[in-house]
């Protein structure tokens, strides 16, 4: 769903694109670098919950990293990302997309986080 949306709103793309290193340490590969028709690239990253689990745990750390690769990354232009929770095994996925996290993260507004079905519309129309 998110390819076909990506270029029905004008973005190219690179899929499984290594955007340098995670705060931790290791390599930090998005499933997604979309580049708008001005050449911004956006970071997107994907994760699917199928029944309640460990998927939850990682969405802060996923939200960290992504805000470091925008602010940190030499060479690039990374100019937002998305978060996107897809699946019907969610908890917290409403408080994650109401910002629930923002009063305990800093330096992450660059980072968006949308449900699979608000993602693909943006796309779809080329908002991101």
């Amino acid at each position: 769903m998110v390819l076909p949306a990506l270029k029905q709103g004008g973005y190219t793309w690179q899929s499984q694109a290594p955007i340098g290193k995670r705060i931790s340490g290791g390599k930090h590969i998005v499933d997604v670098l979309a580049t708008d028709p001005e050449g911004a690239n956006i970071l997107i990253s994907l994760k699917w919950q199928q029944v309640s689990g460990t998927a939850e745990q990682k969405v802060p750390f996923e939200i960290i990293s992504l805000a470091d690769s925008i602010e940190n990354t030499e060479g690039t232009d990374f100019v937002k990302a998305y978060l996107v929770l897809g699946g019907p095994g969610w908890k917290l996925r409403d408080f994650y997309i109401r910002g629930g996290l923002n009063k305990y993260l800093q330096n992450v507004d660059a980072v968006h986080v949308k449900n699979l079905d608000e993602f693909v519309a943006l796309a779809n129309q080329g908002r991101l």
